[in-house]
């Protein structure tokens, strides 16, 4: 069977009832605090991890700031959809997004973006990007925590990285906040393949990267040290067979 109809299929009872909450919240999103909002997010991507046959191995969550920091960064490798829902399962205070304009008003994103002020991106429109940029500098300087793939797409090359675009740090230096890298290993896995066979994915979350550490740095510093961090966390999680 496939893996994302037998989630679904597993949770037909429910399915409605939370995906009817979360339609409330994203129609009356001002009406309700983020972290209450969040919370229902976060429990209905926990359902989804538990009743997909995946285990998910976690690390670093002590190097996340908890629900009354400041405002932060995280920035990651990006490998599919499940992606997101593996770091919305785990990560415990709000989380806002950057998404490509595709997904915006894709059905559950698009009540996700709602509810948690997300914006979507379009890459070709440079004047379009760099509002973004600064509604996202923004909004962390307000406090709240974006989570962003510099790739700006996903890697079609399993747990190989593709090109960190410097102009996804310009936020994170003019917001001077710290920055939480997280390497994420065999997410492809989950809905390439087929079938619904027990499939192990890992999510490192890595130490913050304060702003006295790279403040002096360009863009383009600052993404090849996003990177590196990131690549040694694959390289030592990674299976040695696979790195041959």
């Amino acid at each position: 069977m496939n893996r994302l109809a037998m989630m679904v299929l597993k949770n037909i009872h429910r399915a409605p009832i939370y995906y009817a909450k979360l339609c409330h919240y994203a129609k009356y999103t001002d009406k309700y605090p983020e972290q209450e909002k969040w919370d229902h997010i976060h429990k209905i991507m926990e359902i989804a991890v538990k009743s997909g046959n995946i285990d998910l191995q976690v690390t670093g969550l002590e190097n996340i700031p908890g629900m009354e920091s400041d405002g932060f960064l995280m920035y990651g490798n990006h490998q599919g959809m499940f992606d997101v829902v593996a770091i919305a399962a785990t990560v415990k205070p709000h989380l806002a997004a950057v998404l490509k304009k595709e997904l915006v008003d894709v059905p559950l994103l698009k009540q996700i973006r709602l509810c948690t002020h997300s914006y979507g991106m379009d890459r070709e429109d440079v004047r379009q990007s760099l509002t973004v940029i600064q509604n996202v500098t923004k909004d962390v300087q307000n406090g709240k925590h974006f989570l962003i793939f510099p790739e700006g797409t996903r890697s079609r090359n399993g747990n190989v990285m593709g090109e960190f675009h410097g102009g996804s740090f310009r936020c994170a230096l003019k917001a001077k906040c710290p920055i939480i890298p997280f390497a994420i290993i065999d997410s492809f896995k989950v809905l390439d393949e087929k079938g619904s066979k027990p499939v192990t994915v890992q999510l490192h979350y890595l130490k913050p990267i304060p702003y006295e550490e790279y403040k002096d740095m360009k863009t383009v510093d600052l993404a090849a040290l996003v990177k590196q961090r990131i690549q040694e966390a694959i390289d030592a999680s990674v299976n040695p067979t696979e790195k041959e």
